[in-house]
């Protein structure tokens, strides 16, 4: 179970460095793009270049999406299954068990939460 802990928290900060990281990947090619001298003959290359880098936003969004909310369900899953292990074990402290589990959850919710903003903000800003 241990390594399975490991192994979600790696998958957790290659989420967090693959959004950090597409951030200025998708920026940078805005800029090359104004700096470009030529003009596009047609206007289908011209579309052609932009459909790209939208495709490009799409993928890093879904990358971001499908990461996250991948790893907040398995750890969702984690704590409600501990959680209901341990008020099998001690049924006196189920409520106190509860509210920890709830707050737990609100946590990881959160943080997925971010990682929608977070695409948003790749769709929609960049």
């Amino acid at each position: 179970m241990k390594r399975f802990v490991k192994a979600l928290i790696v998958i957790m900060v290659a989420a967090i460095t693959l959004s950090l990281v597409s951030l200025p990947v998708l920026a940078a090619e805005e800029d090359i793009a104004d700096t470009v001298t030529e003009a596009p003959e047609t206007a289908a290359e011209e579309e052609s270049g932009e459909t790209d880098a939208v495709s490009a936003k799409a993928i890093a969004a879904a990358v971001i999406i499908a990461v996250a909310s991948g790893a907040g369900a398995v750890a969702m899953a984690m704590a409600v299954y501990k959680s209901v292990d341990g008020t099998s074990r001690q049924p006196e402290a189920a409520g106190s068990i509860r509210t920890t589990m709830m707050m737990g959850l609100v946590f990881i919710e959160t943080a997925i939460i971010y990682a929608l903003i977070v695409a948003i903000l790749i769709i929609f800003v960049l």
